[in-house]
């Protein structure tokens, strides 16, 4: 007995200091191994928890600014690093915000001004002697603003033709949107395909895009996209990425969204590629530089006006000018002013989505299409900006309502599978998925380690867990998978319905709709060339993707969005570069 009692006792030693261990551990993860002997930390409530800083101060003057860890996102992390440099340059406050992420800013700036209160010091302002200068006028050949999918594919391809180019982005970071992407690139009659015996074609990607679009679309443009998405598929190949995983997502007649091996989120992938190229090829990249004004000279545009972080403005005059602005998914007075019903809507888009290029433009009368065709995506995690790809309902998963039961067929286009959530008791639903789906998805370990999935050994404590009806919960799966070994939904008629859903462990997400895509935009031809109010070609300026309209009619096909970043990038680079000759 006594031998045991020691053991025993050994054990809880062992155990305890194994905790103070991992305690210790994790305190130095939160710090980053930062010594804050000597610092002031500083603390600030962010969209996703508390922000906090780490002040070194000497002889009345900030000397650095370290960032713990904390939840926000990369975006944000990154406006982070830019505002604290600037506030270090200048001993002060009063820099401006990054255009396009005023939120993230104003985290940063409260935390490093409580830091300051806590030190009790009053700063002195540092006068820059670069804020004095007046930076001089540049000239190029091509200037492409915005730095996501659509620009940097236009960039590369205008620079690969021997373009001298230039590319400015207001965020203090690259990717927009396009970094957000999960789900897939669509694409017919890859090589990818046809390695797995998938029967497809530009037709049929033309059918399903206008079928999910309500035949509102541009029919021409839609014509380009689908003939151009396998061509699209073997350049972005030949700059190295992996599309060879084939997946099917929401409106899709065929399993035709690619992206890399496993099924890993496809956006991260895809601008790292477009980012080496577009470095490798000599593009040269301003960030937190943006544009405030197009110079014209009549019906031709010679450039654009730029401010940059610290203030000084100066032009940029090139023979041809590409707008990759992006939506305005993330500008809720110009959403409201389109469309009142989505009025404090969430939004899964990127701080720089706000429809700067709609603006810009006004003075040259610019023809706009579908401005009220705005898309809210059903699979947004419940009270969060987190979009749920839908590649995870194209893998398998049910969604169900609060009483346990399916509602919809979870394929359908966006607009159908979010108005149906709408009607459901707490305007949400619930993902439901078990092991087997979770592991066929690498999208969904992103999702695992930011804490967003209910995890339950079994159905009824999932349900549970999830405050859903966890008898009707058990029954809906049952028969479920009775459909997968029919090989037929009879309830909702789902056309891909392959794994059941019965392997522990069981998944869980609340899901609602939020504001995803803007389908409405600027007007251009089959050569991205924007077009004005009475029908004419603006001279000398093009634009491509989320900031044209006419592409995705009345709904966007998940999918479709880095298919036509890409496809129409690559059109609008070529256009810039023929307009050189």
């Amino acid at each position: 007995m006594k031998r045991q009692t020691k053991e025993t006792i050994v054990f809880l030693i062992i155990g305890l200091l194994l905790v103070i261990f991992v305690i210790g551990y994790r305190h130095m993860q939160d710090t980053k191994h930062i010594d804050l002997k000597g610092k002031y930390i500083g603390e600030a409530m962010g969209k996703n928890g508390k922000v906090k800083v780490a002040l070194s101060i000497d002889d009345g003057k900030i000397t650095n600014i370290e960032i713990l860890k904390n939840k926000e996102s990369k975006m944000a992390q990154k406006v982070f690093e830019f505002i604290a440099k600037n506030v270090v340059k200048n001993n002060s406050l009063a820099v401006d915000d990054v255009a396009g992420a005023t939120r993230s800013s104003k985290d940063i700036k409260s935390a490093i001004s409580d830091a300051i209160d806590k030190a009790g010091i009053t700063l002195s302002t540092v006068v820059n002697k670069s804020q004095k200068n007046k930076l001089k006028d540049i000239y190029t050949d091509v200037v492409v603003v915005g730095g996501g999918g659509a620009g940097l594919t236009a960039s590369i391809t205008a620079s690969a033709h021997g373009a001298d180019v230039i590319l400015v982005e207001k965020l203090p970071i690259l990717g927009g949107n396009t970094k957000f992407a999960t789900g897939g690139l669509n694409a017919a009659g890859t090589v990818f395909q046809k390695e797995k015996g998938i029967q497809d074609s530009p037709q049929k990607f033309l059918e399903d895009t206008l079928k999910g679009g309500k035949y509102k679309n541009n029919v021409d443009l839609v014509n380009i996209l689908a003939k151009n998405s396998s061509k699209i598929v073997d350049w972005l190949t030949n700059l190295g990425m992996d599309l060879s995983d084939v997946g099917r997502l929401g409106g899709s007649s065929v399993d035709r969204a690619h992206r890399p091996k496993g099924g890993a989120p496809v956006g991260d992938k895809l601008f790292d590629t477009l980012e080496k190229a577009a470095k490798n090829n000599g593009v040269h990249i301003k960030i937190a530089t943006k544009a405030e004004k197009i110079l014209y000279d009549g019906n031709k545009v010679i450039g654009i006006g730029v401010k940059n972080i610290d203030g000084n403005t100066y032009n940029i005059y090139a023979k041809s000018v590409i707008l990759a602005t992006g939506g305005f998914g993330a500008n809720q007075d110009m959403i409201t002013a389109y469309r009142k019903d989505l009025k404090n809507f969430g939004t899964t888009n990127s701080p720089g989505a706000t429809g700067d290029a709609i603006n810009l433009l006004k003075d040259l009368d610019v023809a706009l299409v579908d401005m009220d065709q705005i898309q809210i995506h059903p699979t947004v995690a419940f009270n969060t900006n987190h979009l749920i790809t839908e590649a995870v309902r194209g893998n398998g998963a049910i969604l169900v309502n609060k009483a346990g039961k399916r509602f919809v067929n979870e394929l359908e286009t966006r607009d159908v599978v979010s108005q149906a959530e709408l009607s459901q008791e707490g305007k949400a639903a619930y993902l439901i998925f078990d092991e087997n789906i979770r592991k066929s998805l690498k999208a969904i370990e992103k999702y695992y380690n930011e804490g967003l999935l209910t995890e339950a050994t079994s159905l009824k404590n999932l349900a549970s867990s999830l405050e859903i009806d966890p008898e009707q919960l058990q029954e809906t799966v049952k028969q479920y998978n009775e459909y997968v070994k029919l090989g037929e939904d009879k309830d909702f008629h789902k056309k891909s319905i392959k794994i059941k859903i019965e392997k522990p462990n069981f998944y869980g997400i609340k899901v609602a709709p939020a504001v995803h895509y803007t389908m409405g935009g600027i007007k251009i031809n089959e050569k991205a060339q924007v077009i004005n109010n009475s029908g004419k070609i603006i001279k000398g300026l093009y634009a491509a993707g989320e900031v044209t309209g006419g592409i995705h009619g009345a709904n966007r096909l998940g999918g479709n969005s880095l298919t036509d970043i890409t496809v129409f990038g690559k059109i609008a680079g070529d256009s810039a570069f023929e307009n050189l000759k």
